[in-house]
């Protein structure tokens, strides 16, 4: 039982984050391990979101006020094969702009994509199928 809550957790925690690397110089990374040893955080990672964090702070304002210029959605925004045909029945087309997670459901065939959006710009990152993302290559800004 415990294994299965533990794979379950696991799932949830890789779906509310992406994973990146960085380089960084070796004195940066000593400053960084002297602060780890000396108790100032738990490990590098900790350091590293909490200096990230800071930085998104310091300049809030001015994502805030980009977001509404470019009208992005903030967070996650998930669409499925039944809300993509739906914008097809009604002849319209989608133009996606999201700041955090956009998800197009594993249902959603490259055609019906095509069809039904017309532009994509997606700051943070984007869930989809390989055959999704490849055919909608050239629709993000």
């Amino acid at each position: 039982m415990k294994n299965n809550t533990t794979a379950v957790l696991a799932r949830s925690k890789a779906a509310d984050a992406e994973k990146i690397t960085i380089n960084l110089g070796f004195v940066d990374l000593g400053q960084i391990d002297l602060l780890v040893t000396e108790g100032f955080y738990g490990n590098r990672t900790d350091f590293i979101r909490t200096a990230i964090r800071n930085q998104l702070s310091t300049h809030s304002d001015a994502v805030k006020q980009v977001v509404a210029r470019k009208m992005l959605v903030l967070g996650l925004q998930h669409f499925s094969a039944a809300d993509l045909r739906a914008v097809q029945a009604a002849n319209q087309t989608l133009q996606i702009r999201v700041l955090g997670l956009a998800t197009i459901a594993d249902d959603v065939t490259p055609e019906l994509a095509l069809a039904t959006i017309a532009s994509m710009e997606v700051l943070g990152a984007l869930h989809a199928s390989p055959a999704v993302k490849a055919a909608l290559a050239s629709r993000q800004l």
